[in-house]
């Protein structure tokens, strides 16, 4: 259970630093830089750390009081900031220690900017929950958040009937990223968003999304602080936004290379009692578990999925897993995306086993199949991947234009699969007539459950209720 208490943090301001670990003492002197006056800010603790086997990883929330910038329009705030995520001892009790070259622990941490409300007093502490909730996800997946990434959170994110239900990362506009005697460490700011303008993120790409919330002030401003009693999103505000939006989806596809989601898939070429079946839905059985190194392949697809001057390349399997270059997953349904920014050269592995399938089913819950036009629209017809991850298991779903290098899909055998691992290859000509077929998935209105099938290139696809996926044995 969480307390509030004034930070310890006051006696290393009082020059007893040497008693507090050299990683936490690195971040409470940058917060000093920013909070001369605030030596003794209030935290949010755990009463059990982490280390000790609480259920919380980041040992410490601090909270501080912002007066904003008036010459910039900022308004008064208040400012978190985690301590955990990167390593503060440098003793391997959370964090493995790498070195001071790499990142220390996840190499971030998270902070938050929300409008202080006028007649308050404190800090409201539910901040400080969900940044331990967005913790327990990178400690227990070992992904990291990057900058640009969203989270759909589905719900207020104070839990009132407030309209911002999701984030987007962005780099804090104060703290600067920092070398610590464990490594290095960034600082990312949460910023709460409307559906709307997720939806946006998803379909363009996050970074632009978050310019244009840069731009007005009601919706964030240039330091991005998170109203939670805004209750118009940014289109409402500004109708022209909309269009600069379009274009951009039309000029440079989306950056969203995949989402973990609830998904599955049966090989309909095979009959049910087929041993060597690995469709992702056996009743009664398991399904076959990805192998490291295709789980490692899928990642560093996401990773790298946007491609902008090079050709869009899944990178090759890889036995090999560096410290410094993290996958990066999010998650569906409090769980969500994420997108990448550079290329890789691919080069053919020989470990690569596929097995052709003549004829697949692909199934999908409704947050999942809204995002079928995206990875038509604004990835396959921008010659890009697109995965989908099952959060229920080992599944994935790789759909690739004819464009994307490395891929074990070709045109002469457009379905294939490794173990649980099925890869989808299209050719612009049919994802045009899938992307007219399913237009009316880019909302959820639709009534469940409902089928698109295409019986000359074999393959069919359900959009299916919750349930469906959360059954055990689906």
């Amino acid at each position: 259970m969480d307390e509030m208490r004034p930070s310890s943090g006051a006696a290393a301001h009082l020059g007893l630093a040497s008693i507090f670990p050299p990683g936490l003492q690195a971040i409470y002197g940058e917060c000093r830089r920013l909070y001369p006056d605030q030596a003794n800010p209030l935290q949010v603790t755990a009463i059990v750390k982490y280390w000790l086997g609480g259920p919380d990883p980041l040992d410490y929330i601090s909270m501080y009081r912002n007066l904003g910038c008036p010459g910039q329009d900022v308004p008064e705030h208040w400012h978190y900031v985690s301590l955990g995520l990167s390593d503060l001892y440098g003793d391997n009790r959370v964090h493995e220690f790498t070195g001071q070259e790499g990142p220390s622990g996840f190499g971030f941490e998270l902070t938050f900017r929300l409008k202080r409300e006028a007649g308050e007093t404190a800090p409201p502490t539910w901040p400080a929950e969900l940044m331990q909730g967005l913790a327990r996800y990178v400690f227990q997946s070992e992904n990291t958040f990057c900058s640009g990434d969203h989270i759909s959170w589905h719900s207020p994110l104070d839990n009132s009937e407030s309209r911002i239900q999701h984030m987007l990362l962005t780099e804090d506009p104060q703290m600067q990223p920092m070398q610590t005697p464990f490594g290095h460490i960034s600082f990312l700011q949460i910023v709460g968003v409307c559906t709307e303008e997720l939806q946006a993120a998803q379909q363009w790409n996050g970074q632009g999304i978050l310019d244009l919330l840069r731009g007005v002030h009601i919706a964030g401003g240039p330091w991005l602080i998170t109203d939670m009693r805004r209750g118009e999103t940014i289109f409402d505000i500004d109708p022209h936004l909309q269009e600069r939006v379009d274009k951009g989806i039309e000029t440079d596809g989306s950056n969203l290379s995949g989402v973990s989601a609830k998904c599955a898939w049966d090989d309909l070429s095979r009959p049910p009692e087929d041993e060597d079946d690995s469709r992702s839905i056996c009743i009664g059985s398991q399904p076959r578990r990805l192998s490291d190194k295709d789980t490692e392949q899928i990642r560093e697809a996401l990773r790298k999925g946007l491609e902008i001057n090079s050709k869009s390349v899944l990178p090759p399997i890889s036995s090999q897993k560096h410290s410094h270059d993290r996958p990066h997953f999010r998650t569906v349904s409090r769980k969500d995306s994420l997108e990448s920014e550079s290329s890789a050269a691919i080069v053919p592995h020989e470990l690569v086993r596929t097995r052709q399938l003549e004829s697949v089913h692909l199934k999908f819950n409704q947050e999942s199949g809204t995002l079928l036009p995206l990875c038509l629209r604004g990835r396959l017809l921008h010659g890009r991947h697109f995965t989908y991850k099952s959060i229920n298991g080992d599944t994935a779903i790789t759909f690739v234009s004819t464009g994307v290098e490395g891929a074990f899909a070709t045109e002469e055998h457009p379905y294939a699969a490794h173990g649980p691992w099925l890869q989808i290859l299209l050719t612009e000509e049919f994802v045009e007539q899938m992307l007219a077929d399913v237009q009316d998935l880019s909302t959820r209105d639709s009534k469940l459950p409902k089928e698109y099938s295409w019986p000359d290139k074999k393959i069919k696809i359900s959009v299916l209720p919750d349930t469906v996926f959360d059954s055990p044995l689906q």
